[in-house]
């Protein structure tokens, strides 16, 4: 049962309340409903996250392994062929896409899965988007470098 890969930046936000929305909310249900598949990357990830806020005082250890344990009770499989496609199959699409392998890793997963990705990594959706990868929450477009502050018509 996987139907979704969730990356690292979309699973955050259900560790931290102030990261997290009512889209944020619905996926977390969608995973719990129909379980999800991620690299072996993203628990690394998860960790480190967890690791830093407690270093930086955000949150206190215990609360780190009690976040630890609720993303433990989700329906979350590894995928086990995601190191032997490093070499190839993933350098390839960070190399394509301008990713960095991390980000590649999810991207080939959800690729080779035909699953949606689950992300709010604004780089790693759009390169989704362009390999017809279903990104879910919808990103929002943004123009990259901004554009230019406009003069009004008459100033």
């Amino acid at each position: 049962m996987s139907g979704v890969v969730i990356d690292s930046s979309l699973a955050l936000t259900w560790l931290f309340e102030d990261e997290a929305s009512p889209e944020t909310d619905i996926l977390l249900e969608r995973v719990r409903d129909d379980g999800a598949v991620v690299p072996g990357l993203w628990y690394l990830e998860l960790s480190n996250v967890l690791l830093q806020a407690e270093r930086r005082g955000r949150i206190t250890a215990s609360d780190g392994a009690m976040r630890l344990d609720l993303i433990a009770e989700l329906p979350i499989s590894v995928d086990p062929e995601t190191t032997a496609r490093a070499w190839r199959e993933i350098l390839t699409i960070a190399r394509t896409e301008r990713l960095t392998t991390y980000d590649a890793t999810y991207l080939e997963l959800a690729v080779r899965r035909g699953l949606p990705l689950l992300t709010k990594d604004n780089e790693l959706a759009e390169a989704a988007n362009r390999q017809g990868v279903v990104v879910l929450p919808p990103q929002a477009k943004t123009e990259w470098p901004p554009p230019t502050k406009r003069r009004r018509r008459g100033t």
